[in-house]
Protein backbone atom coordinates (compact mmCIF):
# COMPACT_ATOMS: atom_id res chain seq x y z
CA UNK A 1 0.00 0.00 0.00
CA UNK A 2 1.36 3.11 -0.34
CA UNK A 3 2.77 5.10 2.38
CA UNK A 4 3.91 1.63 4.11
CA UNK A 5 7.29 2.84 3.60
CA UNK A 6 6.62 5.62 5.82
CA UNK A 7 6.98 3.68 9.41
CA UNK A 8 9.47 1.90 10.43
CA UNK A 9 9.34 -1.03 12.89
CA UNK A 10 6.37 -3.13 13.67
CA UNK A 11 3.23 -1.10 13.68
CA UNK A 12 -0.28 -2.08 13.72
CA UNK A 13 -2.18 -1.83 10.90
CA UNK A 14 -5.52 -2.27 9.74
CA UNK A 15 -6.90 -2.80 6.56
CA UNK A 16 -10.38 -2.01 5.01
CA UNK A 17 -12.34 -1.90 1.58
CA UNK A 18 -15.05 -1.19 -0.28
CA UNK A 19 -17.00 -0.97 -3.29
CA UNK A 20 -18.19 2.08 -4.69
CA UNK A 21 -20.17 2.62 -7.61
CA UNK A 22 -18.50 5.88 -8.99
CA UNK A 23 -15.30 6.51 -11.18
CA UNK A 24 -11.90 6.78 -9.27
CA UNK A 25 -11.69 10.67 -10.04
CA UNK A 26 -14.99 11.23 -8.57
CA UNK A 27 -13.90 9.39 -5.34
CA UNK A 28 -10.67 10.94 -4.72
CA UNK A 29 -11.60 14.17 -4.72
CA UNK A 30 -13.84 13.46 -1.99
CA UNK A 31 -11.33 11.69 -0.42
CA UNK A 32 -8.94 14.60 -1.00
CA UNK A 33 -11.16 17.35 0.62
CA UNK A 34 -11.33 15.64 3.86
CA UNK A 35 -10.38 17.74 7.21
CA UNK A 36 -11.46 19.14 9.83
CA UNK A 37 -13.15 22.66 8.91
CA UNK A 38 -13.33 21.78 5.91
CA UNK A 39 -15.31 18.37 4.14
CA UNK A 40 -15.25 16.59 7.18
CA UNK A 41 -14.48 13.08 7.12
CA UNK A 42 -17.99 11.53 6.48
CA UNK A 43 -18.12 9.47 9.41
CA UNK A 44 -19.44 10.24 13.14
CA UNK A 45 -19.68 14.17 12.46
CA UNK A 46 -20.19 15.07 15.87
CA UNK A 47 -16.82 13.78 17.17
CA UNK A 48 -14.72 14.38 14.28
CA UNK A 49 -16.39 17.49 12.91
CA UNK A 50 -17.88 19.10 16.11
CA UNK A 51 -21.37 18.22 14.70
CA UNK A 52 -20.56 20.40 11.59
CA UNK A 53 -22.45 18.04 8.43
CA UNK A 54 -19.67 16.60 6.51
CA UNK A 55 -19.74 18.21 2.79
CA UNK A 56 -22.22 16.13 0.19
CA UNK A 57 -20.28 18.24 -2.89
CA UNK A 58 -16.80 18.66 -3.81
CA UNK A 59 -15.59 22.20 -3.09
CA UNK A 60 -12.34 22.52 -4.95
CA UNK A 61 -10.96 25.25 -2.68
CA UNK A 62 -10.83 21.97 0.15
CA UNK A 63 -8.84 19.72 -2.49
CA UNK A 64 -5.19 18.34 -1.76
CA UNK A 65 -3.41 18.57 -4.73
CA UNK A 66 0.33 18.12 -3.58
CA UNK A 67 2.52 16.19 -1.49
CA UNK A 68 3.60 18.06 1.91
CA UNK A 69 0.43 20.14 2.15
CA UNK A 70 -1.32 20.58 5.59
CA UNK A 71 -4.80 19.06 6.51
CA UNK A 72 -6.12 20.33 9.77
CA UNK A 73 -7.84 17.09 11.73
CA UNK A 74 -9.05 19.10 14.77
CA UNK A 75 -6.82 18.86 17.91
CA UNK A 76 -4.35 17.26 15.12
CA UNK A 77 -2.60 18.44 12.05
CA UNK A 78 -1.93 15.57 9.57
CA UNK A 79 0.37 16.18 6.66
CA UNK A 80 -0.56 14.82 2.66
CA UNK A 81 2.53 12.41 2.70
CA UNK A 82 1.61 11.46 -1.08
CA UNK A 83 -1.33 12.64 -3.50
CA UNK A 84 -1.51 11.02 -6.43
CA UNK A 85 -5.10 11.54 -7.91
CA UNK A 86 -6.72 9.07 -8.88
CA UNK A 87 -4.97 6.28 -6.78
CA UNK A 88 -3.62 7.19 -4.06
CA UNK A 89 -3.61 9.49 -0.64
CA UNK A 90 -2.15 8.80 1.97
CA UNK A 91 -2.43 11.61 5.18
CA UNK A 92 0.65 10.98 7.73
CA UNK A 93 0.83 12.85 11.60
CA UNK A 94 4.30 13.83 11.01
CA UNK A 95 6.01 11.64 14.13
CA UNK A 96 5.44 13.70 17.74
CA UNK A 97 5.49 12.96 21.39
CA UNK A 98 2.32 12.43 23.13
CA UNK A 99 1.73 11.78 26.82
CA UNK A 100 5.37 11.14 26.88
CA UNK A 101 5.51 8.71 23.72
CA UNK A 102 6.14 8.95 20.20
CA UNK A 103 3.82 8.38 18.00
CA UNK A 104 3.67 7.38 14.28
CA UNK A 105 0.59 7.33 12.17
CA UNK A 106 -0.10 6.98 8.84
CA UNK A 107 -3.83 6.57 7.25
CA UNK A 108 -3.34 5.74 3.17
CA UNK A 109 -6.25 5.09 0.47
CA UNK A 110 -5.51 3.29 -2.77
CA UNK A 111 -8.07 3.23 -5.72
CA UNK A 112 -8.44 1.02 -7.95
CA UNK A 113 -10.32 1.11 -11.33
CA UNK A 114 -12.35 -1.92 -11.68
CA UNK A 115 -12.58 -3.64 -15.24
CA UNK A 116 -15.65 -3.62 -17.44
CA UNK A 117 -17.38 -1.34 -14.47
CA UNK A 118 -17.82 2.87 -13.91
CA UNK A 119 -16.57 1.45 -10.05
CA UNK A 120 -13.80 2.20 -7.60
CA UNK A 121 -12.69 -0.03 -5.14
CA UNK A 122 -11.31 1.58 -2.12
CA UNK A 123 -8.73 -0.23 -0.18
CA UNK A 124 -7.88 2.04 3.34
CA UNK A 125 -4.55 1.05 5.43
CA UNK A 126 -4.18 2.80 9.13
CA UNK A 127 -0.61 2.35 10.82
CA UNK A 128 0.34 2.95 14.04
CA UNK A 129 3.20 2.77 16.02
CA UNK A 130 3.58 3.64 19.70
CA UNK A 131 6.68 3.55 21.89
CA UNK A 132 7.14 2.80 25.53
CA UNK A 133 5.68 -0.18 27.65
CA UNK A 134 2.14 1.33 27.46
CA UNK A 135 2.95 1.48 23.44
CA UNK A 136 1.02 -1.96 22.43
CA UNK A 137 -2.08 -1.24 24.53
CA UNK A 138 -2.09 2.18 22.79
CA UNK A 139 -1.44 1.14 19.43
CA UNK A 140 -4.32 -1.41 19.60
CA UNK A 141 -6.96 1.27 21.62
CA UNK A 142 -6.36 3.56 18.54
CA UNK A 143 -6.43 0.87 15.97
CA UNK A 144 -10.02 -0.37 17.44
CA UNK A 145 -11.10 3.63 17.34
CA UNK A 146 -10.09 3.91 13.88
CA UNK A 147 -11.78 0.97 12.53
CA UNK A 148 -15.06 2.53 14.31
CA UNK A 149 -14.47 5.60 12.57
CA UNK A 150 -13.32 4.46 9.21
CA UNK A 151 -16.09 2.13 8.33
CA UNK A 152 -18.64 4.86 8.91
CA UNK A 153 -16.32 7.33 6.88
CA UNK A 154 -16.04 4.64 3.59
CA UNK A 155 -20.04 4.00 3.73
CA UNK A 156 -20.31 7.99 4.12
CA UNK A 157 -17.71 8.42 1.23
CA UNK A 158 -19.96 5.31 -0.88
CA UNK A 159 -23.41 7.71 -0.22
CA UNK A 160 -21.89 11.09 -0.99
CA UNK A 161 -19.74 9.76 -4.28
CA UNK A 162 -22.41 7.92 -5.39
CA UNK A 163 -25.07 10.16 -5.19
CA UNK A 164 -22.75 12.43 -7.30
CA UNK A 165 -22.38 9.81 -10.14
CA UNK A 166 -26.38 9.56 -10.19
CA UNK A 167 -27.20 13.49 -10.64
Amino acid sequence: MPGDDLIGGNPVAGTRSITIDAAPETVFDFVAQMGFGRAGWYSYDLLDNLGRKSADTINAEWLVTADGERVPGGPIEFLAAHVDRPHAYVLQVPRRTALGHQLDFTLAYALFALPDSASTRVVTRVRIAIDGTAGPLLENALLFGDGAMVRKQLLGLKQRAEAVRST
